[in-house]
């Protein structure tokens, strides 16, 4: 993200984004130094370079994503801390410490302002409370009806300590599946603000950013976390499917100890959908070796983000590779992932 040297207040209160914000003349300028540079500053942007160099050693991690949730400003979030979050938890899904952050908007024309401010401060301060610095970026204009408004692009990376490997072509039998806490809250929290689904309900997303959860599993756990993933578009169910393929195995999950919160319940009931496949943004699924089962549930636990954790089932023998779980009426049912998706734009 390149700034001008000449600057000038933007109308953030009554303004709107239009196509000279996206132009690469003065008017992207203001935009970039009075409004991003104001919401991310560090020392890497404030040089106003198109790209930023930055120091790291060791074994490095690299993810890149995009957001196109809908709406835009959800119950516990936004689109910017949205984005912030996910390229975190993407990274520190490979048990790494993520570092730096790219981001690129694509912005339609008309896009007011004071929304656009509100989501950049947001994702500055998530990242500031993740310790985690977004040092480079772009942005574009397009023309009206052409972005619904806004997307937003990350790039994140990260160092990854020796010695730690996780894979799903780890797995083994006997390995336990932990779950970090309750499933479905940010979906069901999305659900919850679409004009044709509207309904009431006291469920915030789950947004958060887990490496620091990841890193006192790590301390407790080490080798023996075979795999981990957050669950997103897809939840539990489209995971958990994709690691039996991968590692060859099945899983047998027990239903009466997966963590669902009642309100979560309802939603789902009343739109007719499965909590297992609701999409997360602030819970992970781990898959760690039994005998350090009980130390890793321990001490996510202990951590704020993990403390109604729950040891959900096992990896078993399984040539179809099905994900299968015993129901709290005592039948069993095979969790299979969708052939579509539930409810697009989650994310």
């Amino acid at each position: 993200m390149r700034a001008n040297a000449h600057q000038r207040k933007l109308d953030i209160k009554n303004g709107c984004v239009d196509l000279s914000h996206g132009s690469g003349g003065r008017a992207m300028a203001h935009l970039i130094s009075g409004l991003f540079h104001e919401a991310f500053g560090n020392q890497w942007l404030a040089r106003g370079n198109d790209q930023a160099a930055f120091e790291a050693v060791g074994r490095m991690v690299m993810t890149t994503d995009g957001y196109v949730v809908s709406p835009l400003f959800f119950p516990g979030g936004n689109i910017g801390s949205l984005a912030v979050h996910g390229t975190i938890n993407d990274v520190a899904m490979a048990g790494a410490r993520p570092l730096y952050l790219s981001a690129g908007f694509i912005i339609e024309e008309g896009f007011r302002l004071m929304d656009l401010k509100m989501i950049a401060d947001s994702m500055g301060e998530a990242a500031r409370e993740a310790g985690v610095y977004i040092i480079t970026g772009d942005t574009k204009v397009v023309e009206r009806g052409k972005a619904d408004g806004l997307f937003i692009s990350t790039t994140g990376v990260g160092v990854l300590a020796d010695g730690l490997d996780l894979s799903a072509e780890k797995v083994r039998v006997g390995d336990r599946v932990l779950v970090s806490g309750s499933l479905g809250d940010h979906g069901v929290a999305i659900m919850s603000r679409r004009q044709n689904l509207a309904f009431e309900t006291e469920i915030v997303s789950d947004s958060a950013a887990l490496h620091d959860l990841v890193a006192v599993m790590v301390g407790a756990g080490g080798s023996g976390i075979r795999v981990m993933r957050d669950p997103t578009r897809g939840g539990l169910a489209a995971m958990l499917n994709e690691i039996a393929h991968q590692s060859g195995l099945g899983f047998h999950l027990q239903e009466d100890a997966i963590p669902v919160k009642p309100a979560v319940v309802a939603a789902c009931e009343l739109l007719g959908l499965d909590p297992l496949h609701i999409a997360n943004e602030g819970k992970l699924v781990a898959i760690v070796a039994s005998d350090m089962a009980g130390a890793v549930l321990a001490a996510m636990k202990a951590h704020p983000l993990g403390s109604d954790a729950a040891d959900i089932g096992e990896a078993v023998t399984d040539d179809h590779r099905f994900v299968q779980m015993s129901t709290s009426v005592g039948g069993r049912r095979v969790v299979d992932w969708l052939s579509g998706e539930q409810l697009p734009r989650i994310c």
